[in-house]
């Protein structure tokens, strides 16, 4: 009897092992790739863009230069518009003594100047939006280009952008790389 409850202990653990066999495996070769990708992982660094645009110095040369562009822009609608309004001016001022076609042909060419005065306003503003859309895409790039380098020669697998819109909420002081990238940042610009 005995041998008989031996060979059937033996027979269960053999049948046990057979059918769970895969599954131990599998179980081990988790376990190994949970291992081998938390030794492998470095944890995640960030940086907060809007400092990095601050901070950065072709930022302010950049803001310089398009400030530059757009207040020269504007000085001419500046001085169209008031050129228009002095016309309208004496136009008040003579409209008395004017005929009716007189009056007319003045209303109509005060009212065509204004409405090219207009279009051109509004070129001018689209205009001086797209000089400071290329300005800031210039310093953006410039910042994405450097921190990718600076991942690749650290060795990083990632670094996030953190811009105050709830992407990271909260991170250790130790992983925030602001500083460091913007040191390196500007010591590359001036360089250049």
């Amino acid at each position: 009897m005995k041998i008989q409850s031996i060979r059937n202990g033996s027979s269960f653990k053999m049948s046990f092992i057979k059918n769970y066999l895969p599954l131990i495996i599998a179980i081990v070769a988790l376990s190994i790739g949970i291992d081998s990708f938390v030794r492998g992982y470095s944890s995640p660094y960030y940086v907060d863009i809007n400092r990095l645009m601050e901070g950065y110095k072709r930022t302010k040369i950049e803001k310089e230069i398009f400030e530059k562009k757009a207040k020269i822009l504007s000085s001419s609608i500046d001085s169209l518009m008031s050129s228009w309004q002095d016309e309208l001016k004496s136009y008040e001022k003579e409209r008395r003594s004017m005929t009716k076609k007189e009056l007319s042909l003045k209303q109509e060419l005060l009212t065509n100047k204004q409405q090219q005065l207009n279009t051109y306003q509004q070129t001018i503003q689209k205009k001086i939006r797209e000089e400071e859309q290329k300005a800031s895409q210039t310093v953006i790039n410039d910042i994405n280009d450097y921190v990718k380098e600076y991942g690749k020669e650290k060795n990083y697998k990632i670094i996030l952008g953190a811009s105050g819109n709830g992407n990271i909420m909260y991170a250790d002081d130790s992983v925030d790389l602001t500083d460091i990238i913007l040191q390196h940042l500007n010591r590359a610009y001036e360089k250049n």
